[in-house]
């Protein structure tokens, strides 16, 4: 016991000690700055201008806040951005920070004392003498170094692998003990927070009277003097707090809901999220259009201002001839809602925000854990087709929402896709989550191509881009009912003979007493085949810290499709119906590595994801029996061969990891088994950070083949294959050649029908 109590007193004489040691100054703040004291065990303090940094003290500056502290002995200052929490920590020979997570900018002088300055992380340790440079430390385990004057070492703590980081260079370490050095964009060195933030500071006159050389000790009590006769201080004017800059705030990015699944923005244009007010893309090359390929001259401006961000698409495409594709900008006039074909997305804020909303372009959607609806997109027919959705959502307190809509120029006339969900969260204390979850088709139908807009899909229109006519029974060109058609079945006699056409004639006359006409055309104002789904999931993180991660969920998804029975067509839908359940779901983290897994359990006319990233593409497709067009609906063709009484039982696991912001990689794998039949879904999405990729500007690609008996055959694809790469070679600095390539493939009735959708353009960024 006397060894506890001298311990005891050691301990606490050599802390007093230690904390009279004041090392250096808050120099400018702003926000929620706070001080845990050597000896406390909590952020109790708060900082204020000039308070004193003591050896062994923790600071912590919130979301809104920002600091600023200048070392006494060599002026080396530190500036911590939002979000930051770090320790101080000197001994004879290092001057340390010890940076648990967040931003700090080091202008580092160097050192009277000769102290060899270090910054570390949990990860890594990074030594300079005098220089400039930014570390930024995420909580998952990876650390980056960004020089911007000077040389430092970065050191990983677990392999002991050291790099050199020079101006222009920056240093990615992680926890699995890789550590690498690479070139630095200008958009990796982070913004200072000073002109983010409107800041407090210290005037000038309370460090420029200090001495340049004095130590520490020597350096106190002349400062405490004059902390005690603030009369004798000079009048002086803040620095900064009135710079213009001080209240500008970048343009926040865009986030996605459904931001678990990249793989599923792969295959679209891509939309940039520039943090600069305006920027203008120029974009020159050939696309193909209904099978037609055409040159492009594309202009894609964007402009951002706080949280409100606008993006254009102005095309024009030439064919071979020079004749420019009236679709895009000949029929304006005449139709004023092809301006929505123009807006590649109109934003608002982000999902985090109380409310949120954006318009055109949607990408990588999902709903919930992804039981119905998983990364879905409205642009997988670009440029063939354009289509204008909303997605919309708020958070307020423990409640929040969504709302998307696929295609607003199809729900005008009875179709597209619609959904919603909403969430309540128990409270910080007890975070369980309950969600549900409604999407429905209105009309799969209104999926078939319809250039003219009269309801009646191209494949059934004898004149699909004429509104006026749909039918020409003796296929001569003329409509049976324009006025110039005299013998409308092509039986060789006039059918009618009307007033004024043949002199002494004043009635009309019917002169043909056996016109056959062939049926009416497939109407979408005569069928409709909607698809329902249901959802009601709840979810609970049982662990969370910065390495590792663990949440437990269930889900019970429905789906249910009425009965359909075409009166133009020969086309049947019998009721059908069915359910899934997840019971147990996870998910973990693990450093940079995301595990899922999920066991499920299903009944009836139910599959996982049913409205995935390539739904628009099979949501209803056509193909010719003999002389007969059927028509048929994704719900149709998946369960067909099924019995809905049908049950079965499987998992679904999928994994995503980031290496040192370089290689971008997510895949998933399903398995269900049933009495008589397997059904498994695979798909995987790479992508490359080629920041640091000699002349490669962008590379990605993706495949998806869900609910097929075989997703592995690719020699053998299915209508349910989509595959597709984005590749960007840079020409020169802001010049790149884009190759954006798409495929997927149609039943036409005698085999599969590869679609592909090809789009090559130089690109100039400026």
């Amino acid at each position: 016991m006397q060894i506890f109590k001298y311990l005891f007193i050691s301990v606490t004489i050599i802390s007093g000690f230690v904390q009279a040691e004041t090392v250096a100054r808050v120099m400018k703040m702003s926000g929620d700055v706070l001080f845990k004291r050597l000896g406390q065990t909590s952020f109790s303090e708060k900082a204020s201008l000039g308070a004193e940094v003591n050896n062994g003290d923790a600071i912590k500056v919130g979301e809104q806040g920002f600091a600023a502290i200048i070392y006494l002995d060599s002026k080396s200052i530190i500036k911590l951005k939002p979000n930051t929490q770090f320790e101080i920590m000197d001994t004879r020979s290092t001057r340390s920070i010890n940076i648990e997570f967040g931003t700090i900018l080091n202008e580092v002088q160097k050192s009277v004392s000769g102290r060899t300055f270090r910054v570390e992380t949990p990860v890594s340790v990074a030594s300079v003498k005098g220089t400039e440079f930014a570390c930024i430390v995420d909580p998952s385990g990876v650390d980056q170094f960004v020089g911007r004057e000077g040389l430092f070492d970065v050191m990983n703590k677990a392999t002991g692998q050291t790099v050199s980081v020079a101006a222009g260079q920056k240093a990615i370490s992680d926890n699995a003990g890789n550590v690498m050095q690479a070139p630095a964009s200008p958009t990796d060195y982070p913004s200072d927070p000073e002109t983010d933030i409107p800041i407090e500071e210290e005037p000038p006159s309370e460090r420029e009277d200090e001495p340049e050389t004095e130590s520490p000790e020597e350096t106190q009590e002349p400062i405490e003097q004059q902390e005690s006769a603030p009369g004798t201080e000079e009048p002086s004017e803040p620095e900064s707090s009135d710079e213009p800059e001080s209240e500008t705030t970048e343009p926040e990015p865009e986030v996605d809901s459904g931001a678990e699944s990249p793989g599923s923005e792969s295959g679209t244009p891509n939309v940039p999220k520039p943090s600069k007010p305006f920027g203008m893309g120029l974009g020159i090359g050939s696309a193909t259009v209904d099978g037609i390929l055409y040159n492009q001259l594309a202009l894609r401006p964007e402009i951002n201002i706080g949280k409100i961000g606008v993006g254009l698409d102005l095309v024009v495409y030439i064919d071979n001839n020079g004749n420019v594709r009236e679709d895009e900008w000949g029929k304006l006039a005449e139709d004023p809602s092809m301006i929505l074909d123009k807006i590649m997305f109109i934003r608002y804020g982000s999902v985090q925000d109380p409310f949120w909303l954006k318009w055109g372009a949607l990408e990588n959607l999902t709903l919930g854990y992804g039981g119905l609806v998983q990364g879905y997109s409205n642009m997988m027919e670009y440029p063939s087709i354009k289509k204008t959705g909303i997605q919309t959502g708020f958070n307020f307190g423990p409640v929040g929402g969504e709302l998307f809509m696929a295609n607003i120029k199809e729900f005008s006339r009875g179709g597209t896709l619609i959904g919603f969900r909403s969430t309540y969260t128990v409270s910080e204390n007890f975070p369980l989550t309950l969600g549900v979850s409604y999407v429905r088709d209105v009309n799969q139908f209104s999926g078939l191509k319809d250039k003219d807009d009269d309801y009646i899909p191209d494949i059934f229109d004898d004149f699909p881009e004429d509104n006026l006519f749909s039918k020409d029974t003796d296929g001569d060109g003329i409509a049976d009912n324009d006025t110039l058609e005299l013998d409308v079945d092509g039986d060789g006699l006039t059918d009618w003979i009307y007033p004024g056409m043949v002199e002494g004639i004043d009635d009309t006359v019917q002169l043909d007493q056996n016109i056959t006409l062939k049926i009416d055309p497939f109407s979408l104002e005569n069928n409709k085949s909607n698809g329902n789904g249901f959802s009601v999931d709840i979810g609970y993180p049982v662990f969370n810290n910065k390495l590792f991660s663990f949440d437990i969920y269930s889900e019970f998804n429905s789906l249910s499709f009425p009965e359909v029975i075409s009166t133009d067509l020969d086309t049947f839908r019998i009721e059908r119906s069915g359910t899934g359940i997840t019971v147990p779901g996870i998910k973990t983290r693990l450093a940079f590595i995301n595990l899922s897994l999920e066991y499920r359990m299903i009944s009836g006319s139910y599959v996982p994801q049913f409205f995935d990233q390539g739904y628009d593409l099979n949501r209803v497709s056509t193909f010719t029996i003999g002389d007969s067009t059927v028509v048929k609906t994704k719900d149709m063709l998946v369960f067909e061969n099924m019995d809905n009484s049908n049950t079965s039982t499987g998992y679904f696991g999928s994994a995503s990891f980031n290496i040192f912001n370089v290689v971008d990689f997510v895949a998933s794998y399903a398995n269900m088994k049933a009495d008589t039949v397997e059904i498994k879904s695979f798909s995987a999405y790479l992508n490359l950070n080629t920041e640091n990729i000699p002349k490669l500007s962008m590379a990605t690609a993706y495949y998806q083949r869900n609910n097929d008996e075989n997703p592995f055959d690719f020699e053998n694809p299915s209508v349910n294959t989509v595959m597709g790469y984005k590749v960007g070679y840079e020409l020169s600095k802001g010049v790149s050649l884009i190759w954006d390539f798409k495929q997927y493939y149609q039943d036409i009735g005698n085999g599969l029908e590869p679609i592909q959708q090809t789009t090559i353009e130089t690109a100039f960024s400026f």
